[in-house]
């Protein structure tokens, strides 16, 4: 019997491959990189452009955070979904490392490492070796020209090459399928927690209670996940915490700066003084020069709240308070300047 090609192009001795026929096998959908991966693109996910910068990035996470917090949709039954969605593109895009990282294709848009392909293909110059398909069978018939090696088992290259990816694309998506519940919980903090880096306790509504490090430069309304510690499952489920700043009675903050008024003496104005000066992690001493206006600002460096470029800055805006009480030594000054300036 001849092994050839027939008159349409196919090798008679072969065994039929399964992606031959249209309809015989579908093939898996993948990106090369990830295979059976159902994740949005980070950037789409906020609406952003791939080249937007970590300003514009944290931007469109709060606006999206805040629109789709289940606290604020509790009768949408998706918003939990899209605001998982949201936190997973920001974990991705707000670190810069897992952006790069992700833009180079090393990752995917969960942050799990890409499929980068199968190893072991000695191409180069001289292309394919036989011994790069040593393993692999062919099963020509008795006519293959790799003799021996090619004719283990009945399987062909496919199956070798595509079966472990799909088997392991299966289990994936079995384990997807039962993977726990993700669950929201909410911590109160305050400037000074903030500013001492401190850990802080949180009870979460899987009855568990954890230290959580509040990360550099974290604001109001940001949501932190704490991964594997959801609901129970195959895969654990993520805690979606939202991070609330109470409002502080002194200070205001403005980025990693924030900012502090401090009434002072009118005589301490005009002739200059040592002062106390209240910051998130206790007073310090600083001198004013004499002749300070109002409204003048000092900056102290360093006495602001932990960012990402490192601490930010305490803004003292001095306020200079007139006496209570009238001082007719006061009040006769200030009718004499009155009068020079007037003649």
């Amino acid at each position: 019997m001849r092994h050839g090609p027939d008159r349409e192009g196919l090798c008679t001795g072969a065994t039929p491959s399964p992606y031959a026929a249209k309809d015989a096998v579908e093939r898996p959908r993948s990106n090369l990189n990830g295979l059976l991966t159902n994740m949005r693109d980070p950037y789409d996910v906020l609406g952003v452009s791939r080249t937007a910068s970590e300003d514009d990035i944290k931007k469109a996470y709060r606006k999206l955070a805040k629109a789709h917090h289940p606290d604020r949709n509790a009768s949408d039954p998706k918003a939990k979904d899209k605001f998982a969605e949201v936190n997973m593109a920001y974990e991705i895009l707000g670190d810069a490392a897992k952006r790069a990282q992700f833009d180079r294709g090393e990752i995917d848009a969960d942050g799990k490492p890409r499929f980068q392909g199968f190893e072991g293909f000695g191409g180069g110059r001289g292309g394919p070796r036989e011994s790069d398909f040593e393993g692999f069978a062919f099963n020509f018939g008795t006519g293959s020209p790799f003799g021996a090696r090619g004719s283990r088992g009945g399987d062909d290259i496919f199956s070798h090459l595509f079966g472990e990816a799909f088997r392991s694309a299966e289990r994936g998506q079995r384990t997807r399928r039962r993977r726990g519940e993700d669950v929201s919980a909410t911590l109160a903090v305050t400037l000074e927690d903030i500013a001492s880096e401190a850990k802080k306790r949180v009870a979460l509504p899987t009855g568990r209670e954890v230290e959580v490090t509040l990360p550099k430069g974290v604001a109001h309304g940001q949501v932190i996940r704490l991964r594997g510690l959801g609901r129970d499952g195959a895969e654990p489920g993520d805690v979606h915490l939202t991070i609330r700043i109470a409002q502080h009675d002194r200070f205001t903050v403005e980025g990693d700066d924030v900012r502090l008024r401090l009434p002072i003496n009118l005589e301490d104005a005009i002739l200059g003084a040592k002062l106390r000066v209240p910051t998130l992690s206790g007073d310090v001493e600083m001198n004013i020069p004499a002749m300070t206006s109002s409204g003048r600002t000092f900056r102290l460096r360093g006495k602001g709240l932990p960012g990402k470029q490192g601490r930010g800055d305490l803004l003292l805006v001095i306020e200079v308070r007139l006496p209570e009480k009238a001082d007719e030594s006061l009040l006769d000054y200030a009718r004499k300047r009155k009068a020079a300036q007037v003649a």
